[in-house]
């Protein structure tokens, strides 16, 4: 089989890390990976005709019910659509869910550029501080203090992968004390938003940018933890912009 996606389930599989899943290693899942990435990296055009599936079944070596079962999970992500008499045409980027975990890792491989970066973040900003400001209203002391703890493993995190997970931690725990089933929904972005930051530049191995980002997190925690909705609204925004801007930052040195 053609490992052309090999880098792509990698990124998938340090999403997968991060976030405690241990996705399941089938012939079905390398179907699926080695065909989203061809398309999300443009091997396999918008608007094209992916090839017949003779072809697609001589190139990967497995039995047709595979080869439908992964063009099926492509189609529910909106990559592809079959016709009759035409075959399975590349949907536009408009019609892709981009909030899919895969659909992300796929664009993430191809190494995300500072536009990218900027995208997910304003997602986020416009989702994730008004979850802080709800969880503010509705968060019970326990959950409080399950963000407080999440904050103070990041600052005793010796690496930046154990640093990446806490944070995850953090705002899931954010997310579910928002009370709002929605929110919690985006936690594919988050994922691939903080996998994507921390893997360009983590504030592990710099004491200033740790103190930085504990810092903001603990002020989201306390503003949540005080009842302070619009405090919390200021910090999360505060911590997402830092993160972008880390990030992006070290992008355009190593440009």
């Amino acid at each position: 089989m053609d490992r052309s996606g090999g880098r792509a389930r990698h990124s998938g599989d340090l999403i997968a890390t991060l976030s405690g899943r241990n996705p399941a290693r089938n012939l079905h899942s390398d179907v699926l990976w080695e065909l989203g990435f061809a398309i999300v990296s443009g091997h396999y055009p918008q608007g094209s005709i992916l090839p017949s599936d003779s072809e697609l079944l001589d190139r990967f070596g497995v039995s047709r019910t595979v080869l439908r079962e992964a063009l099926k999970t492509l189609a529910a992500k909106g990559l592809i659509e079959a016709r009759a008499r035409i075959g399975t045409r590349v949907l536009p980027r408009g019609r892709w869910n981009l909030f899919d975990a895969d659909v992300l890792a796929w664009h993430f491989e191809l190494g995300p550029d500072i536009a990218f970066l900027r995208s997910l973040a304003e997602v986020r900003i416009g989702i994730e501080i008004e979850a802080a400001a709800l969880a503010a209203e509705r968060a019970s002391p326990e959950q409080a203090e399950t963000m407080i703890a999440c904050v103070d493993r990041m600052a005793g995190a010796e690496n930046p992968a154990d640093f990446a997970r806490h944070d995850l931690e953090f705002h899931r725990a954010v997310a579910e004390a928002s009370g709002n089933p929605f929110m919690a929904s985006i936690s594919a972005l988050v994922e691939m938003a903080l996998t994507a930051a921390f893997t360009i530049s983590s504030p592990v191995n710099d004491p200033a940018a740790l103190a930085v980002t504990v810092g903001v997190h603990r002020r989201i925690a306390e503003a949540i933890r005080d009842r302070n909705a619009t405090a919390a609204r200021a910090a999360m925004r505060d911590a997402i912009a830092q993160g972008f801007d880390r990030a992006a930052g070290r992008m355009e040195q190593e440009a």
